[in-house]
């Protein structure tokens, strides 16, 4: 078990310095750049069975116990030293990260993004592997601290120089840009995005250091385990404030917790698909779980003075997530057309991308995770652990999509993708009748349905809120409780509204119909037959655009002359080549092989939830009574 958990933090490292090295000439193949994903695709594999024997071999009956443990003496003069250990609460997130980057790993061997070499490539994600494996495995607050700082560069250039940038197919969207064929981000804005990741984040890892240094200085040791069980004994009460809130604010920029969250959505618009999966799935849960492992067991006093904050912080994250998906969601005539002349007077409103929609969701999914936290409680902190592990899986396979959604696409704005299908005629649902399931499948996982893993968490979160830790305001907590189930009505309308607009399409509006014999605004009888919506028609050598059902028969189509009566052998083409380019490929194979994993697991932790709970109690009962 030592060696497993030692080789699982390790050889992601050993594996990105060998994508730098030329293969040797038995592994070339045809194709170097292939040869290096697959090189990616082995090394991440191998992580992903390594932790899975890992948790096969993980004694269930002592969850709390430390298990698996290496303490190696690093630095004497500062007693740091190389703890490696899992419980109940790290495992589960430890194998959730070898499988999402296995995942992403695959998913990039058949769609590298463009934008850079493919070694580059598989060596930063090997390294990104290496530190959010390392961030759930050490228990030393100075390795903590260095391996959560580690994801840092890799997650920048993955951003900055293959963000944006998937292989699109179809035709050029409008407003996109002609050169790429996608409405990707331009290269100063990919740039932007990750400059601000990376700062946000820095600046907060600073005030965390500080955190973190008072804590091993004041309680004579950096070893968590042994500061855990002292349970704050060594602080006073104002040096666990002090440093609970310097590690809270160092967590809660990586968490995001609002108003520390403005770096998210530009983030996720601008990352690749497979750098969204692993931001959101992975690189979140990093903030959290050191709230859970450092705050509340080494300064227990701390937490509770400013776990009211904490709650009150949460809950305003997830209404204002909620509503700027819900702004995000509406059709543009609801969201700012009804405002009329005075329009042009409005600031010009935020673009309705999905991606970015996604990230917000994150905001607000994320508060949930906080406020079980903040209720100090063991059903709260059990239900914060769930839903991190169900937000890493669902919104995974959302990132996921949105991505295919991208390809096929040209772009991920929604009130395109709308528009796209009121034009053809068909929706998701009509086009890609799989893809379109697997997305409505992941937005009411997404939005708590019960039976998905989505359910457990935040459920579990609102009850620690209803009976809070003693000594916390429980008529606050009451209050929090009631807007956070705001929330979820909220979270339901706006995921529900994208399904409707992207896999049901949206109704035609007024006059979108020229029935044969209705009257012209003239007065004069109407002799307009239907035509097929969107399809092209030669009207006296012009081509234009009818508004009409999908299901209208070519030979309906105007002639030539532009009068009623059989169309001429150009028009029957033409509207018979506009349905086969509505035509788009459904789910491809390595798509359903990255993607069914995330659909098993979501269900598996929604019909089965005591699979994981059975782990995170023990180990948060042990944490949260002092070690006893």
């Amino acid at each position: 078990m030592q060696l497993l958990l030692a080789a699982i933090v390790v050889l992601p490292l050993l594996g990105a310095v060998a994508a730098l090295l030329p293969a040797p000439p038995g592994l070339r193949g045809r194709d170097p750049e292939q040869a290096v994903l697959r090189h990616g695709v082995t090394v991440t594999g191998l992580v992903l069975v390594l932790s899975v024997a890992l948790a096969i071999g993980f004694d269930h009956d002592r969850a709390e116990a430390m298990q698996a443990t290496t303490d190696i003496r690093w630095i004497p003069a500062l007693d740091i030293r190389v703890h490696l250990g899992i419980d109940g609460i790290s495992l589960p997130l430890l194998v959730m990260t070898a499988l999402l980057t296995f995942l992403c790993a695959l998913y990039s061997y058949f769609r590298m993004p463009p934008g850079g070499s493919p070694m580059a490539f598989v060596a930063l994600l090997l390294v990104l592997e290496a530190g959010t494996l390392a961030t759930f495995a050490v228990l030393d607050l100075i390795l903590f601290f260095l391996a959560f700082e580690m994801v840092l560069i890799p997650m920048y250039f993955l951003i900055a120089r293959w963000g944006g940038q998937e292989n699109t197919a179809g035709a050029t969207p409008a407003g996109a840009d002609a050169s790429t064929g996608s409405d990707a981000p331009a290269g100063s804005d990919r740039e932007r995005a990750a400059w601000r990741f990376i700062l946000y984040t820095l600046l907060g890892s600073v005030v965390m250091l500080l955190g973190l240094l008072l804590i091993g200085l004041k309680g004579g040791t950096f070893d968590m385990v042994a500061l855990a069980s002292d349970n704050g004994a060594g602080l006073s009460h104002s040096t666990q404030v002090i440093a609970v809130l310097a590690i809270g604010v160092g967590l809660a920029v990586k968490a995001p917790m609002w108003p520390l969250h403005s770096w998210l959505p530009d983030a996720h618009t601008a990352a690749p698909t497979v750098g969204s999966v692993l931001l959101a799935g992975v690189l979140l849960k990093m903030g959290t779980y050191g709230l859970v492992r450092i705050a509340l067991p080494m300064a227990p006093e701390g937490a509770h003075t400013l776990a009211p904050y904490l709650a009150a912080f949460a809950v305003v994250g997830i209404l204002y997530g909620s509503l700027a998906c819900l702004a995000l969601a509406l059709p543009t005539s609801d969201r700012g057309d009804r405002l009329g002349p005075t329009a042009a007077l409005t600031p010009a409103r935020p673009k309705a991308d999905l991606k970015r929609l996604i990230a917000y969701s994150s905001v607000g999914h994320m508060g949930f995770v906080l406020l079980g936290i903040a209720t100090l409680t063991p059903t709260g902190v059990n239900g914060a652990l769930f839903a991190n592990i169900a937000h890493g899986l669902i919104t995974g396979l959302l990132f996921f999509l949105v991505g295919a959604l991208k390809e096929r696409f040209g772009s991920t704005d929604l009130d395109q993708l709308a528009g796209g299908a009121r034009a053809s005629g068909a929706a998701l649902y009509g086009r890609a009748p799989r893809l379109g399931a697997l997305l409505a499948f992941g937005a009411v996982a997404s939005l708590g349905l019960p039976g998905l893993a989505g359910f457990w968490g935040e459920m579990l979160a609102m009850f620690g809120a209803y009976e809070p830790a003693d000594g916390l305001s429980r008529p606050a907590y009451l209050t929090f409780l009631a807007l956070a189930g705001i929330g979820t009505l909220l979270t339901a309308a706006y995921l529900l509204i994208v399904v409707r607009r992207v896999c049901m399409g949206e109704p035609a509006t007024g006059g979108a119909l020229a029935t044969a014999g209705a009257p012209a605004p003239d007065g004069t009888p109407s002799t307009a037959v239907p035509v097929a919506v969107g399809a092209p028609t030669v009207v006296s050598g012009a081509t234009r655009t009818a508004e009409t059902p999908p299901d209208a028969a070519p030979d309906t189509a105007l002639s030539d002359t532009g009068s009623p009566g059989p169309a001429s052998p150009a028009a029957v083409a033409a509207v018979g080549s506009s349905r086969r380019d509505d035509a788009i490929a459904d789910v491809r194979g390595h798509e359903l092989a990255a993607w069914t994993p995330l659909v098993v697991l979501t269900v598996l932790a929604g019909l089965w939830p005591a699979a994981l709970l059975g782990l995170t109690d023990p180990a948060v009962q042990h944490l949260l009574g002092g070690g006893s």
